[in-house]
């Protein structure tokens, strides 16, 4: 059985691909995501020096 690089190559080159693509991705959600849940936090309320 002989190989037919001048399909393989191609194949293998769209499937690295795709896989360094969705990695960047999935970073970069990540990041959104965390940086979403920080600013949704509720934050304590700031208060003034003269109410005691």
């Amino acid at each position: 059985m002989e190989i037919n690089y001048t399909i393989a190559v191609p194949v293998l080159i769209a499937v690295v691909a795709l896989i360094i693509f969705l990695i960047l991705k999935n970073n970069k959600d990540k990041k959104k995501m965390e940086k979403e849940i920080i600013d949704s936090e509720i934050k304590p309320e700031k208060h003034d020096s003269g109410h005691v």
